[in-house]
């Protein structure tokens, strides 16, 4: 395979890519954990143990906005529902045995699902998800850290767009991807409704909603019945 990349070398580059992008937004949450009332211990925890951005984010929303902690764990546990596909999706790539899926459980989230799909063979499916999710969460908890210690000096931290850079990774795992126009159908949909539905629920909503619509489009795989035809007749 001279002059090409190998599949594990891929694995590689995608996870740290995504591990850096993401790990940054922890800065964010950090500052904005404390900015809602919880002290630096508590950030750190919610960090350490629940490990789901979206739910992190849920939650210390409705703290800030002057909600009850039952509110606050109720709307983070909602969003942190989609990790139980997740997982199932996972369970054949992160292997057999009580310890290895137990731990896989806690890694398994948005990135570390991403990156092991977008990889085409089975080893670096595993290596994707297991460098990815032990990655971000190391580079989490510390930039959570960060944020919670230094958000006074930091400042308003949304204006800094970390955020994008997560989503800049996302973009390049899926773009090699969009070559037919069945996987183009399903993304253009999934970003279309997430985008509107982004103003109008809470966060990590539209995510579940996008996702749901990608998986009724995906289903009825009607562009994607018409290529095989085309191709066929070809």
């Amino acid at each position: 395979m001279t002059g090409e990349e190998q599949p594990t070398g891929r694995a590689w580059r995608d996870s740290l890519g995504v591990v850096l992008a993401t790990s940054a937004y922890g800065v964010s949450f950090g500052a904005l954990a404390v900015a809602s009332g919880l002290d630096v211990w508590q950030t750190c925890v919610l960090s350490l143990f629940m490990f789901t951005g979206g739910s992190q984010f849920a939650f210390v929303g409705v703290i800030g906005g002057g909600g009850l902690a039952g509110a606050a764990i109720a709307s983070a546990g909602l969003l942190g529902m989609r990790n139980v596909a997740y997982g199932l999706r996972m369970s054949p790539v992160v292997g057999t045995g009580f310890w290895r899926r137990a731990a896989a459980s806690h890694f398994t989230i948005d990135e570390s699902t991403a990156v092991a799909l977008a990889q085409t063979d089975a080893g670096a499916r595993r290596i994707g998800f297991w460098v990815t999710g032990i990655g971000i969460y190391l580079g989490w908890n510390l930039t959570t850290l960060a944020g919670a210690l230094l958000g006074d000096v930091l400042g308003d931290v949304r204006t800094y767009g970390l955020d994008a850079a997560a989503a800049a990774a996302f973009l390049a795992l899926l773009w090699p991807r969009l070559r037919r126009r069945q996987a183009i159908a399903v993304g253009a949909a999934a970003a279309v409704v997430a985008a509107i539905s982004t103003p109008l629920l809470m966060p990590g909503l539209p995510v579940l909603v996008a996702a749901v619509v990608a998986l009724v489009v995906g289903w009825t795989n009607w562009l994607g019945a018409r290529e095989t035809t085309t191709e066929a007749a070809s």
